[in-house]
């Protein structure tokens, strides 16, 4: 069972396939096993690897609080032992916020972020507002109903429980991760770390809009940009074919600046 040391804690993680190599970074309500679908469908292609933050699947959860500024640690923990100097972190939701501040915490390990359905927690004046905005929207809806589209819910019913079911595998909630957002990157530090970033965004995200994410990417130069259609919060879980095209597509072509030089 591979398990990587982050500052003394315990870290469960996985490897599939072969290839340059993509690390999933799960959200609050999952951990390892909720990229089955990526798994499957990437590693024929790429190495893929997840892993289990603190407090989440199979990672130590002993301890008696968890602080998320230590989540970006447990993923560079993930790197570090597999001696990783090209991976693309693919974060969800905010597990992205993670992946960003790993990213900019090994530069020399990572060439890419992909911020899936978040702004990865930049420090922005204008952006803070326009999350506020849409995360004021989303808290009037059921939390099923923030993640995943009414349809799917009532035409996957059994894909709908087991997606809630995740969840039960974890000791620590949405508000072990609330402070990841304090004292974010700012726009000038993502450029100068050579991290290329990606915003994945889903068209029918309830919980961050369209909008919000398009001005991000127009405030991050260099940064990509990719919406997909139809697809929710929980794109990864609902629409996987056009999620993991998406990945493929971005792990193929997304370069660092300092690799290119």
């Amino acid at each position: 069972m591979p398990i990587a040391d982050s500052d003394g804690t315990p870290i469960y993680y996985e490897r599939h396939g072969s290839g340059p190599a993509i690390l999933f970074v799960h959200g609050s309500g999952g951990h390892h096993a909720a990229w089955w679908q990526q798994v499957a469908a990437l590693r024929g292609e790429f190495t893929v690897l997840t892993v289990d933050l603190r407090g989440f699947g199979r990672s130590d959860s002993s301890m008696a609080e968890f602080d998320g500024q230590d989540f970006p640690g447990d993923v560079v923990a993930v790197l570090d032992q597999e001696d990783v100097t090209d991976a693309m972190l693919v974060g969800q939701s905010i597990g992205s916020v993670a992946a960003l501040r790993a990213g900019l915490l090994r530069p020399e390990r990572v060439s890419s972020v992909v911020l899936g359905h978040s702004l990865g927690g930049i420090s922005h004046p204008e952006l803070r507002e326009l999350a506020a905005a849409d995360r004021a929207e989303a808290v009037k809806l059921p939390v099923i109903d923030r993640l995943l589209t009414t349809s799917f819910q009532q035409e996957r019913a059994d894909l709908t429980f087991l997606f809630q079911q995740m969840g039960t595998f974890n000791v620590a909630r949405m508000q072990d991760l609330r402070n990841l957002d304090t004292d974010g990157p700012t726009l000038e530090e993502i450029q100068a770390s050579g991290v290329r970033v990606a915003f994945l965004a889903g068209e029918k995200d309830a919980v961050l809009s369209v909008k919000t994410v398009t001005r991000a990417h127009e405030l991050l130069p260099g940064s990509h940009l990719e919406i997909v259609e139809g697809a929710p919060h929980s794109m990864y879980w609902e629409t996987p074919r056009p999620y993991n095209a998406a990945v493929a597509r971005l792990r193929r072509t997304l370069t660092a600046p300092k690799e290119a030089a």
